[in-house]
């Protein structure tokens, strides 16, 4: 009777603990604690935390100057097991509320003796396809990273003579640190909402023993993908999550130079939160001058870390050589 009772009381407490990490979690809980980023602060910090300059006026690799080879034979250093894992979701052909854009495939050719394929992507920095984002994809006030102008470099006849896809031919190469914040939470998914502030990053850090800085690729999971698996598609121009932008100097002092993740902001946004569109996602790009490989999908690689217990690998990314792309489709892979 008394065992009985012990593990009722152990169900209960372990029940009471996840309703508080999910309730914790909540827009509504992190409204009560963390106030938006005014639109004044953001504009000011356009000034104050640029890195437009600081590798020369004629640069168009921002902050992958600091992936040196030294950085580089580190992240190799990190394949003790020889296991690599993608980062990318299945490319998906059917349309459905959480892919407006889908890929469009087709078997051209079908013999005994020979196939052959079509694939077009109508959206690359579409909500559902892998990808990674140059400098050219947006701009802040008619300028794009390191204070290029747009006019006459990024158009519709030409694409970009500046800041393309075609400056990371050579590919990525450098250490990755993944940050698994529905682990941190002991919850399956972050919810719909949800904003990610630094002391969520630095609790990770603590958890998992290692940290992101200078050169590193910064991985961000909140469960897009499990959500998905457990609930079906949603619109998730309505419903992710996201870095709140207060983490923007963070990420300025940290020095990241790549940021993956599964989506590229919050939704909704919380009352007196009105900077539109995806501010942090276009901030850190243009003016931080950090790549990002969006819309990855990072259950696997989530799971492979924490069968090893191990939350830094190599990561290694292969554009295509589009020249004057603003984007390109990507397989990125982590190698442990």
């Amino acid at each position: 009777m008394r065992r009985s009772v012990v593990v009722a009381l152990t169900l209960a407490a372990t029940a009471a603990l996840g309703a508080a990490r999910l309730n914790s979690q909540s827009p509504g809980a992190q409204a009560a604690t963390h106030a938006p980023i005014t639109p004044a602060e953001y504009e000011r910090w356009q000034t104050e935390l640029s890195n437009w300059g600081r590798w020369g006026k004629d640069d168009e690799l921002g902050a992958l100057n600091l992936i040196t080879p030294a950085k580089r034979k580190q992240a190799a250093g990190l394949v003790k097991d020889g296991i690599t894992v993608s980062m990318a979701r299945d490319l998906i052909i059917e349309k459905a509320i959480d892919v407006p854009c889908p890929v469009e495939w087709s078997m051209t050719r079908a013999t005994p003796t020979l196939a052959m394929d079509r694939l077009s992507y109508p959206c690359i920095h579409g909500a559902n396809t892998t990808h990674l984002d140059s400098f050219a994809h947006v701009f802040f006030n008619g300028k794009m990273w390191n204070g290029y102008e747009v006019k006459d470099l990024v158009t519709a006849e030409g694409g970009a003579a500046k800041n393309s896809i075609l400056t990371m031919k050579n590919g990525i190469v450098t250490r990755a640190v993944l940050y698994d914040i529905p682990r941190l939470k002991g919850v399956p998914y972050l919810e719909p909402g949800t904003r990610i502030f630094v002391e969520d990053l630095e609790a990770w850090e603590k958890m998992a023993g290692v940290k992101a800085g200078p050169g590193d690729a910064l991985i961000l999971r909140w469960g897009r993908w499990t959500r998905r698996a457990q609930l079906g598609p949603w619109d998730v121009s309505k419903g992710a999550v996201g870095f709140d932008l207060s983490v923007i100097p963070w990420f300025k002092k940290r020095d990241i130079a790549v940021l993956g993740w599964e989506t590229p902001n919050y939704a909704p946004k919380p009352a007196g939160d009105t900077i539109p569109g995806d501010p942090f996602h276009n901030f850190v790009l243009t003016m931080l001058g950090v790549h990002l490989l969006d819309r990855c999908d990072l259950d696997a690689v989530a799971e492979t870390a924490a069968a090893r217990r191990r939350w830094e690998f190599m990561l290694s990314v292969a554009p295509a050589p589009l020249p004057h792309g603003t984007g390109s489709p990507i397989n990125p892979l982590a190698m442990f």
